[in-house]
């Protein structure tokens, strides 16, 4: 990719998921990153494991970076009423937390069950984040629904295309109800400008997660690629979510079993390189 300068996108809106530097606890990836000049972290759910909300809060606030997001809640989709009611009451505790980090929003991964129909699924998913909206209002904590790759319908998300998500989204017509759009998974979306555009509308764009689709893909989870290594054009969707009104982050989340076995410095600095030219 050969950008000109004046399409460069601004560092201050650069944030890194922690996921990204998976072997990093999270106090080393927050002082990494806020030395390379990285203001944004959002945090996977994983990299707080065992730690306190005050301890997390400690940890951000000595870095000076701000918190795009809490990575995952969601999972609505059970056949049993019980279970499904007892996923809403975690979402509700990730809420807390959310609030407590200071994360703009909780990023819904919004779960599937094998051999259930999509539709009751999607119905399932609505009832749940309705349930939430009274926490996310309180807590001031934005909900974004995450669209995943079809590969995922089956047992991950029932969410596959920027369309359904959406169609949530105009459903419950609540400010505190949006969408995150993860290049990796909306790349091959046919009406995703279309989509991004009506979900701008709907001031319902609330998150942009970066990252690159290799070909071959050697793994369908664990092998993104690092932007300018695959095939998605990365700055084409950019332009449409900036069209559409988006101005929140740029956020790179990688999983990648490849740059994991490497030196995590050595990989954020060419994320650092290569977010410039995305």
């Amino acid at each position: 990719m050969h950008p000109d300068s004046n399409d460069s996108p601004s560092r201050d809106r650069l944030a890194v998921h922690t996921i990204t530097t998976k072997p990093w606890a999270l106090p080393i990836a927050a002082d990494r990153y806020a030395a390379s000049g990285v203001t944004g972290m959002s945090i996977w759910i994983e990299a707080i494991e065992g730690m306190s909300n005050a301890e997390v809060r400690d940890i951000v606030q000595t870095s000076g970076l701000q918190v795009p997001a809490l990575v995952r809640g969601g999972f609505f989709c059970d056949p049993d009423a019980n279970e499904r009611a007892k996923r809403i009451k975690n979402n509700r505790k990730l809420i807390e937390t959310a609030a407590e980090i200071s994360a703009e929003m909780l990023v819904l991964v919004v779960g599937a069950t094998p051999g259930e129909p999509l539709e009751l699924q999607r119905q399932w998913v609505r009832e749940g984040i309705e349930a939430l909206i009274e926490d996310a209002q309180s807590h001031k904590v934005q909900l974004a629904i995450e669209p995943l790759h079809p590969m995922y319908a089956a047992d991950k998300s029932c969410i596959n295309r920027m369309a359904e998500a959406r169609a949530i989204c105009e459903s419950v017509r609540n400010p505190w109800v949006g969408i995150a759009v993860d290049v990796y998974h909306t790349w091959w979306d046919p009406d995703l400008e279309n989509e991004i555009r009506l979900a701008g509308e709907l001031d319902a764009l609330f998150g942009f997660h970066l990252c690159d689709w290799r070909v071959p893909t050697r793994d369908l989870l664990n092998d993104r690629g690092l932007m300018g290594d695959g095939c998605i054009d990365i700055r084409g969707i950019r332009r449409m979510v900036e069209a559409a009104g988006f101005s929140g982050w740029n956020e790179v989340e990688i999983f990648s079993d490849e740059h994991w076995a490497g030196d995590q410095q050595v990989f954020l600095d060419k994320i650092i390189d290569r977010y410039s030219d995305c």
